[in-house]
């Protein structure tokens, strides 16, 4: 039992960080600054966290992401007081909006030190606005039993909030009053003496929370009929095997082919489901195949795909949409005939389901199964056979070859609609990851780092501006553990923006649009010590994705065209018959 009592700062500090490893703690990300000295001291001297020092905030924060989404528990960010605690900002907005649970201790100076120009201080009431599931400021650590309940109390509702009942951030702020640094108080020892550790925390041996959350069980009449669809959209699942298990039941029940987005687990998990389309977007684009396809039925199980093509497609749709889903967000962004059904998909296909599976595949699903075989051959014949370094090819290649299991982070921007496009059903058993709740390409590189942070190597696709905008994620690789594959597409500029009409408006399209930064990338891995290497040709690529090494940062640049890029897949790819 690890109480420190050289002072007030110190006892007050242990007693939140032994609480919080009794409810499950295993990872805090700390941030330098003298203000949260007792909060660092604490976390760093307990034997059971793991503390990862990482000198700038932003970059932080998203590594905390990429740990928590990796583990589905909470992690710990500490900061120091002032504008620290601003640049977790991002990070926070995008935990919030994909439901990942951190805890923000943010230190601060104590009541009579605001408002009167003391150095380093700032406004951190409610420093996240509404984006954090709870805030409460701390009060000025005590030394006796009913504070030190008081704080115990206030650590376990914490805990309890950034888990339920959805994952997300909590806020807490911490003020402290001199000494920050362990400067001994006899008081406080002898105050503590006698005080029975053991007893004090007792309660939290062994407390477990229930995972299982109890979703509303009323279901309206469902018609259904044989032309319908499920739509599997984003999703970070903590089973992705049971996951795709329970899609393939309710689609073999139901004969629904099933479209699964790039970063739901389904399209690395092929074999479970008969009727999974991945091509989609495709098939969706020709005109009167997308108009014999709609369908009378839809189910969308989590948040939409990225595909825009896929989202036009369901607004001329007139069928009803549910939406399966125990968050309590509405997932409608088109603003359609949808139902919200605030359940699981188990207890989805438990309450409507009750004959047995079908085993006659009717016209309107034996459409879609073979538009799909019928598409993933010429994506096969396009991409091939294709020398040049085109930036969609690589999702392709990457979707065949990665070890199984393997976790890919895909970034914003073209990565992640590459992968939309091109990534292929397989049985890798891939885990996707990713920040979708703001779609920004803020924090790319830390939350890739902390998802790869441990025993399993992980791979980033990125594209060149998403990565820069992250370089101080490098600095973690000092205290990394685990392996991060970097490959980079290096397009010099924002490949997004070639596709949309900006780009025939040059002047300002490139300088203000594009924003080509000249980067040389073998330069800047030797500056922070990674490994680098420059893919010549498609060839080089399958032998350094598997296998993948142990340990280390390595970065993969791939040089590619913007401008000819945008245009094969404009020109050469969606207009052939």
């Amino acid at each position: 039992m690890l109480l420190d009592s050289r002072n007030v700062n110190t006892l007050w500090c242990s007693v939140l960080v032994e609480t919080l490893v009794c409810l499950g703690l295993k990872d805090t990300v700390i941030c330098p600054g003298s203000r949260s000295t007792p909060l660092t001291i604490a976390f760093a001297k307990h034997p059971q966290v793991r503390t990862i020092p990482i000198l700038d905030e932003r970059s932080a924060a998203f590594f905390a992401l990429g740990k928590a989404k990796r583990t589905h528990l909470p992690v710990v960010l500490v900061c120091s007081s002032g504008t620290a605690g601003a640049n977790f900002y991002p990070a926070i907005i995008e935990a919030k909006e994909t439901g990942v649970p951190l805890i923000v201790l943010t230190a601060d100076r104590p009541p009579e030190l605001r408002h009167c120009h003391a150095g380093q201080t700032i406004d951190q009431i409610k420093l996240y606005g509404n984006y954090p599931n709870w805030y409460t400021e701390l009060a000025i650590p005590e030394a006796n039993r009913e504070m030190l309940c008081y704080l115990r109390q206030h650590i376990v509702q914490a805990w309890e909030k950034s888990l339920f009942p959805f994952r997300g951030v909590v806020h807490l702020n911490c003020p402290f009053r001199e000494p920050l640094a362990p400067i001994i108080q006899p008081e406080i020892q002898a105050k503590m003496a006698k005080f029975a550790k053991q007893d004090f925390f007792s309660h939290l041996r062994g407390f477990n929370l229930n995972n299982n959350i109890q979703c509303n069980m009323m279901f309206p009449s469902l018609k259904l009929d044989t032309e319908g669809i499920i739509i599997s959209g984003l999703t970070q699942t903590e089973h992705p095997e049971k996951y795709c298990q329970e899609i393939a039941l309710l689609a073999k029940k139901l004969q629904f082919p099933v479209l699964a987005e790039a970063l739901s687990p389904l399209r690395n998990y092929a074999r479970l489901n008969p009727y999974l389309i991945t091509t989609y977007d495709t098939i969706l684009r020709e005109p009167t195949q997308a108009a014999k396809l709609q369908p009378k039925v839809i189910i969308q199980i989590g948040e939409l795909p990225t595909s825009k093509q896929l989202r036009n497609w369901l607004s001329s749709v007139q069928a009803t949409r549910y939406i399966i889903t125990c968050n309590q967000e509405n997932f409608d962004p088109l603003h359609s005939k949808t139902i919200h059904l605030r359940t699981s998909i188990k207890a989805f296909t438990k309450s409507i389901i009750t004959e047995d599976i079908i085993n006659n595949v009717g016209n309107y699903l034996k459409n879609w199964c073979e538009l799909e075989t019928k598409t993933i051959k010429a994506i096969a014949e396009k991409l091939r056979p294709l020398d040049n370094l085109y930036e969609g090819k690589t999702a392709w290649l990457i979707s065949q070859h990665l070890p199984p299991k393997t976790p890919i982070f895909l970034a914003n921007s073209m990565s992640v609609r590459n992968a939309e496009f091109f990534w292929q059903p397989n049985n890798s058993q891939v885990i996707p990851y990713f920040n979708r709740g703001a779609n920004g390409i803020d924090g790319t590189l830390s939350t890739a780092l902390g998802i790869a942070d441990g025993d399993r190597p992980t791979v980033i696709l990125s594209g060149d501006l998403a990565l820069l905008h992250d370089t101080n994620g490098f600095l973690i690789n000092n205290h990394f553990s685990g392996h991060l594959t970097i490959i980079v597409i290096n397009n010099n500029g924002g490949g997004i923006f070639e596709t949309l009409p900006i780009s025939q408006f040059d002047p300002p399209f490139e300088e203000y649009f594009a924003i080509p930064q000249n980067i040389n990338f073998a330069q800047l891995c030797k500056t922070y010590g990674v490994e680098y290497k420059l893919i010549d040709n498609w060839q080089q690529l399958p032998p350094l994705l598997n296998p993948l090494p142990k340990k280390g940062m390595r970065l993969l640049e791939i040089k590619t065209d913007r401008k000819q890029d945008a245009s094969w897949l404009k020109n050469d790819f969606w207009r052939s018959p």
